[in-house]
């Protein structure tokens, strides 16, 4: 059976969840309730491997996919599919074990070449995994019996089992996953009405403790304001993020929302393309770093919410150290800099822009700020999915704003191929060890490495954390509160 799921919020956080349960009455029975969830975040498609977003793993992940291992919602690696595993004493094989009671939607039993294949899909070369990278390591898959994987890799792998967590296990003869789906997690896809809802109902077959719910429906807003309304109408029952603080008051005050605020994983960046004049430049970045007033943008945005960081790494990984002085806001600095760099009269490039909240509003601070030290900026405004092609795909870009949601991501930037093209050998040799070492020490001493040798290089502006804050209607409970990989888990989630 599927465990509790776990949070690690604060312990207000926490209380305040536990007090979302209504003392109202309601006729209906819990189970047959439908929830309602309002995202900023529609996918773009329904598939991990073809770039479907954070859209299709907040309202798919733990839902209608699952995989071998699962990361509950306070970072944990447990196992999900995978029975148990073994590991040789070189750390070069792992054998797993599938439990022998799963099914995917189709009724086709799991097997272990459905996982095969779905570990195949991510690493193919036409394959827009962003954790494709992660298991170059695999070096063959065997599966000896029905029920039984086994995994030879090329090196050791320390976060080996922490990478599967994010492969999702889908039926090796499904076809058109873009579209439709054929996983095994406690939902099915009902329908997916594109530019406005996507319905997933509880699934009866499901192996493991049936949802507590009959239906959840994603509803899709393309800003926070339209997003805020729909809650306070009751057209939706639970907002996964808010994007503004200032929609909080309206809720606050009111006894029949609940606002509850946990850990987040999510970097707001200036990232540049690193592979282009004048952002080669290490000490141009720097200049831009030095120039930006973080924590007043930070308050602007988020008013008292939010948390400023100094690289990748946010608090809850274990390599974090407060690396905020490394770049410090400083105007004069910033001037000696751009001088020191053969820009004493600034320069002009374009910050392409993703059009929904908040990046609009960082873009114009940043335009502020940075016309201070002579630099202009001409803010191209995109939609995301202008933003995926044009500068995860195609790389044609200068700099760009994006918020990083992963957790444990800061080894992107040991991937010179990656959409910001960050190329350092240190880097790029300290990430490889890393993954190779033979203890967690020993990988949280190097990653801590790249994550000092990223900030002195100013590798990216990381602008601040976002805040995690979900507001619900108060008679919602078993929500959950930290915003880890954007994945939402739904199924916990009752009316009362």
């Amino acid at each position: 059976m599927r465990k509790p799921l776990a949070l690690a919020a604060t312990v207000v956080a926490t209380a305040l969840v536990l007090a979302g349960c209504s003392s109202s009455t309601s006729s209906e029975d819990p189970a047959d309730a439908t929830i309602a969830i309002g995202s900023l975040y529609e996918p773009q498609n329904l598939s991990n491997t073809q770039g479907g977003g954070q859209g299709v793993t907040e309202a798919f992940n733990g839902n209608v996919y699952e995989g071998l291992y699962r990361l509950t919602d306070d970072g944990e690696v447990e196992p999900l599919l995978a029975e148990s595993e073994e590991v040789s004493e070189d750390g070069l094989t792992y054998t797993i074990t599938l439990r022998d009671d799963v099914t995917f939607h189709s009724g086709k039993a799991l097997t272990s070449a459905d996982v095969k294949a779905s570990v195949e899909a991510v690493t193919a070369e036409d394959s827009q995994s962003a954790r494709k990278s992660a298991f170059s390591v695999i070096s063959g898959i065997e599966t000896p019996d029905d029920r039984t994987v086994v995994f030879t890799l090329s090196q050791r792998s320390i976060s080996f089992l922490y990478n599967l967590a994010y492969i999702w296990i889908v039926n090796a003869d499904a076809t058109d996953l873009t579209t439709t789906e054929d996983g095994t997690g406690p939902y099915t896809l009902d329908e997916w009405k594109q530019g406005s809802t996507l319905t997933l109902t509880r699934w009866d077959d499901y192996w493991g403790e049936p949802a507590a719910n009959a239906e959840v429906v994603f509803t899709y807003f393309t800003d926070a304001t339209a997003q805020n309304n729909a809650l306070l109408t009751g057209e939706i029952d639970v907002i996964t993020s808010i994007q503004s603080p200032d929609a909080l008051e309206q809720f606050a005050s009111n006894d029949d929302y609940t606002i509850s605020e946990g850990t987040s994983t999510t970097k707001e960046l200036l990232a540049f393309n690193d592979r282009v004049a004048p952002f080669d430049d290490p000490l141009v970045r720097k200049a831009i770093y030095s120039a930006i007033d973080t924590e007043k943008l930070l308050t602007s945005i988020w008013g008292d919410y939010g948390t400023l960081i100094g690289s990748m790494v946010p608090p809850t990984d274990p390599w974090y150290e407060d690396l905020t002085d490394v770049n410090p806001y400083d105007v004069d600095l910033a001037k000696q800099q751009l001088a020191e760099a053969g820009y004493p009269d600034g320069f002009e490039f374009t910050l392409d822009t993703p059009s929904y909240d908040p990046h609009p509003a960082v873009a114009e601070f940043l335009q502020s700020q940075l016309a201070e030290v002579g630099i202009t900026v001409n803010i191209n405004t995109i939609s995301a999915d202008e933003w995926y092609t044009k500068v995860f795909q195609e790389r044609d870009f200068e700099a760009t704003l994006q918020e990083h949601v992963n957790d444990r991501d800061v080894v992107w930037y040991g991937n010179p191929d990656f959409y910001w093209g960050y190329d350092d050998a240190q880097v790029q040799q300290w990430v490889a060890e890393a993954e190779q070492a033979a203890t967690t020490e020993e990988q949280t001493a190097l990653l801590t490495q790249v994550n000092e040798k990223i900030a002195e290089d100013a590798a990216s502006v990381w602008l601040y954390l976002y805040p995690q804050i979900v507001v619900a209607s108060s008679d919602l409970s078993g929500y959950p509160v930290n915003g880890l990989n954007s994945q939402f888990f739904a199924y916990d989630i009752t009316k009362s």
